[in-house]
Order: structure tokens, then C-alpha cells, then sequence
């Protein structure tokens, strides 16, 4: 495997998180793809994120920062890096102070079916 950047989600690498998306056996077009899946989407706070989105919809900054407990500067970063992917689009609804609701984009709602595969696999692989 070319890249070896250790990725931490929910306490996995990220060759258990490949193993896990089934990564092993692909080509190498495949495993580049689920590679570039893997870094816009790896980290806990973008798929809380997405989670939330799809769960309540449009959803302001303060909204989403209290709902999942994140800081500012965190928030801030990946909002702006989903929106950089493609995954959410932002909607200003106030010029003075600047504020903007954040939406899904069909590209972060196609990820519903990933994020409840993962849900059911930790409910059938839950210790303790």
C-alpha cells in the first residue's frame, strides 16, 4: 500500500479502515479512488458533520457546534474543507455579521448509506 499516513477514526487505521471499505484486492484505480474517499471523509468531526446534515438539515455554524461539541477553530476548518470537497455548499442568511447556513450537496448526501453501514457495523461489533 503506497500510502502509509496513519489515519484515526474511531481509534482504526487506516489499513483497517481499507480492509474495512474493502480496499485490499483493487486495482490501482480503485484503491486510489477509495484512498481519496477515505481522506475527505476519515476524520470523526467531517462524518459527525455529515451525520448532523443529514440528520436536521440546512443547520447554522452555532447550531452545529453545540450539537456535536466541537470547537470553533475545528469547526471552522472542516466546514471549509467539505465545502472545498464538494460535499457541503454554504448559504449566507446574514451580511451584517456574516453568517451562513451549511447544506449537503447530492455528493455529501450520497454518503448516508456509508455512514449506516457504519452505524450497523459498530452495533454488531460493540465491546464491552
Amino acid at each position: 500500500m503506497q500510502n502509509t499516513a496513519k489515519v484515526d477514526f474511531l481509534g482504526l487505521t487506516s489499513n483497517v479502515i481499507m480492509l474495512f471499505w474493502g480496499l485490499m484486492g483493487k486495482s490501482d484505480k480503485e484503491q486510489r479512488a477509495q484512498e481519496h474517499a477515505i481522506e475527505l471523509v476519515g476524520d470523526k468531526w467531517t462524518l459527525l458533520l455529515i451525520a448532523a446534515l443529514l440528520r436536521e438539515g440546512p443547520s447554522r455554524f452555532l447550531d452545529l457546534q453545540d450539537g456535536l461539541g466541537v470547537s470553533p477553530n475545528t469547526l471552522s476548518a472542516r466546514l471549509k474543507r467539505m465545502e472545498e470537497a464538494g460535499l457541503i455548499t454554504r448559504h449566507p442568511y446574514s451580511e451584517n455579521p456574516p453568517r451562513s447556513a451549511y447544506v449537503l450537496t447530492p455528493g455529501g448526501s450520497a454518503l448516508s448509506p456509508v455512514l449506516e453501514a457504519m452505524r450497523e457495523w459498530a452495533s454488531q461489533n460493540r465491546r464491552g
